[in-house]
């Protein structure tokens, strides 16, 4: 998942973060996080496409078709307003991974890519900084299922598929994080 692109401190400054985010929302530092409930927290817009005003049907059709590998997300900053909008065919565990992600750049404040397209709009390009997806990943991450939850949770006895019913993340984002932030060491002794 990872390729090695953050800075020494990186993972504990976002743990941190997602503590730190849950007590300005007066949550327990072990407690759920709902993308969403972070969003307007933020004050972050949420778009799903249908938002999106006078976007072609058939467009609007593109995006919406259902495609597990499809698009996930994506920022845009107008006016001083930050927009996530997402894929709301995806399930809620990705929508909240996705959501999370993109709030993870606007808390990194991170330049966004660039979109180049053809003058026929044939063609569409985009740059991104591998870094930067790396540390939104870790944040994103960080921030839905810290590493206080996963303690609590594994205290708790609760199984992967009980964390990620509870966090609304995915079954193999619980054992990503689960691995990676060693509590499956530290509670094996």
């Amino acid at each position: 998942m990872m390729t090695g692109l953050l800075d020494r401190g990186f993972k504990t400054w976002a743990e941190n973060v997602a503590i730190n985010i849950r007590r300005d929302m007066e949550l327990p530092p072990h407690a759920p996080l709902s993308a969403r409930e972070l969003a307007k927290h933020l004050d972050v817009v949420l778009w799903t496409p249908s938002d999106v005003p006078d976007i072609p049907k058939a467009i609007l059709d593109q995006l919406l078709e259902r495609d597990p590998d499809g698009w996930s997300a994506v920022t845009c900053l107008a006016n001083g307003i930050a927009r996530v909008i997402y894929n709301p065919t995806h399930s809620l565990a990705r929508q909240n991974s996705d959501i999370a992600h993109e709030l993870a750049h606007i808390i990194l404040e991170h330049e966004p890519g660039k979109i180049v397209v053809s003058h026929d709009a044939t063609i569409v390009m985009r740059s991104f900084d591998p870094k930067q997806e790396e540390e939104a990943n870790w944040l994103g991450w960080s921030l839905l299922l810290p590493r206080t939850a996963l303690a609590h949770a594994t205290k708790a006895r609760l199984g992967t598929s009980e964390i990620a019913r509870k966090w609304v993340v995915s079954e193999q984002l619980v054992e990503y994080r689960t691995r990676m932030t060693g509590i499956r060491r530290q509670f094996a002794r």
